[in-house]
């Protein structure tokens, strides 16, 4: 217990965020962004502490098998560290995903908008849509109809 487990480690680097994108992508396609969120969120954090549970468990069994023996030893970096990093990163990929999301709903608001308005939109008093081309009427920059 003198090292840190780095096949454990990339597992958690690689492996809940493709799980977590793959379980929450159907929730936002469908406008359920939070409840995909929700849902990514559980499969990282969930990984994280399976992971740290399996570190803590292993830490255990070597420290008493030192013990058994009648030796005092401690792992080396400490359990707090080893557990550190995994909650560490399941945190900054909890914040990717919540990252993510945020762009694929701006992605689907912006799709329901008239074309002439996806550029660098400012509304003004006088009700205006003003792009870094042209100003046009307000109605123009409202939601399309069903049927265009």
């Amino acid at each position: 217990m003198n090292q840190l487990e780095w096949n454990w480690i990339t597992l958690m680097l690689v492996g809940p965020p493709i799980v977590s994108l793959l379980v929450a992508f159907p929730f936002w396609r469908k406008g359920g962004m939070i409840f995909g969120n929700i849902v990514g969120t559980a499969v990282i954090f969930g990984t994280a502490f399976g992971l740290i549970m399996r570190e803590y468990v292993e830490i255990d069994r070597a420290v008493q098998a030192c013990i058994d023996a009648g030796n005092v030893c401690w792992p080396e970096p400490s359990a707090f560290t080893r557990f550190a990093i995994y909650a560490f990163l399941g945190l900054i990929e909890v914040f990717a995903l919540f990252a993510l999301s945020l762009r694929v709903e701006k992605r689907q608001r912006d799709r329901d908008y008239a074309p002439e308005c996806w550029g660098l939109v400012r509304w003004t008093r006088s009700c205006t849509c003003q792009t870094w081309y042209s100003t046009k009427p307000a109605t123009s920059c409202f939601r399309r109809s069903a049927g265009s």
